[in-house]
């Protein structure tokens, strides 16, 4: 499946190692994750080429043909919070995953839109556990 991985970058990279276990995960799996350079520890620099219109650009392209979104929204993100919206827009599978304990938007917590799955994890397999789930149905 193709993938749109959702983490933040300028909002903080504070769960940047889980970011980067879950790209492995998912690719480990056999699917192509569209936005794999997100877990890149010098993402900023690498995107300093690029202006904030070809970021946009590039990433709502993919957020159209990608098969579902998955984001790890433990630490807050303005931009992840737009992709989550524009994906849900596009009747995209979304998988919301954050670390147990903390407080999440009720923006999402609440929201039992069709197509839109929100989890915790405490420990790696806990999300690999709900990643599984959720992409069971979709694999068919």
């Amino acid at each position: 499946m193709n993938i749109y991985f959702a983490g933040s970058i300028s909002g903080g990279r504070r769960y940047l190692q889980t970011y980067q276990e879950m790209v492995r995960f998912l690719k480990s799996s056999g699917h192509l994750i569209y936005t794999e350079h997100i877990v890149d520890p010098h993402v900023l620099q690498h995107e300093e080429r690029l202006t904030a219109l070809q970021i946009y650009e590039r990433d709502m392209a993919w957020l159209a043909q990608c098969d579902c979104l998955i984001a790890e929204i433990s630490n807050p993100s303005l931009g992840v919070g737009y992709e989550v919206c524009a994906a849900l827009n596009l009747n995209k599978p979304t998988l919301c995953l954050y670390h147990h304990g903390l407080f999440v938007s009720r923006m999402l917590t609440g929201n039992n839109r069709s197509g839109l799955v929100v989890q915790t994890w405490k420990e790696a397999i806990d999300w690999q556990t709900h990643i599984e789930h959720f992409m069971l149905p979709l694999s068919v």
